[in-house]
């Protein structure tokens, strides 16, 4: 069976590639992505996505990378708003995706952005649980459930995989 390592042990990020590649074996393995835990622009978050799934490559089809962070955003109440990144890597090339974006209340953006604390960590007061990522997610406690944090990372995983399926095209 073909294999696909995610660097993560997070479940929602090991779910999201389960359900995009339903037909591999995926398993989860801790790494660092080598950028800040929070990252404040885009070009941090896929960077940190990129180096994620480069660090757990071996033995195996493709290895994922996944990274959330803040990026800048004109016409915003806060400035910025929250990116998922993927990286697929197959040993040679990198494929990207880029999940839809949303918007942080102002307050708790400010906290992660002057306070060097993450969103998780801004939210806490508001939510009560301090690892919000590995439960619904802040998207899933601001849309009430509608969309918890798997169904969102998933269609970041989506958009990178697209171009392996038509890689003739990329």
């Amino acid at each position: 069976m073909k294999r696909i390592i995610v660097a993560s042990l997070n479940q929602n990020k090991i779910n999201a590639v389960k359900e995009v590649f339903p037909s591999f074996f995926i398993e989860g393995q801790a790494c660092d992505s080598g950028v800040r835990e929070q990252p404040l622009n885009l070009e941090e978050i896929i960077k940190g996505a990129i180096n994620r799934a480069k660090a757990v490559f071996r033995d195996c089809e493709y290895s994922i990378g996944i990274e959330d962070g803040i990026s800048r955003v004109p016409e915003t109440a806060s400035g910025y708003m929250n990116f998922c990144c993927c990286a697929v890597f197959d040993g040679t090339r990198i494929y990207l995706g880029l999940g839809p974006s949303f918007e942080y209340p102002p307050e708790c953006t400010k906290k992660a952005v002057e306070g060097g604390i993450t969103i998780s960590e801004a939210f806490t007061p508001l939510t009560g649980k301090p690892n919000i990522g590995y439960d619904e997610g802040i998207i899933g406690w601001l849309t009430g459930g509608r969309i918890n944090r798997k169904d969102y990372t998933k269609q970041a995983v989506e958009m990178a995989r697209l171009q392996i399926e038509k890689r003739e095209l990329y």
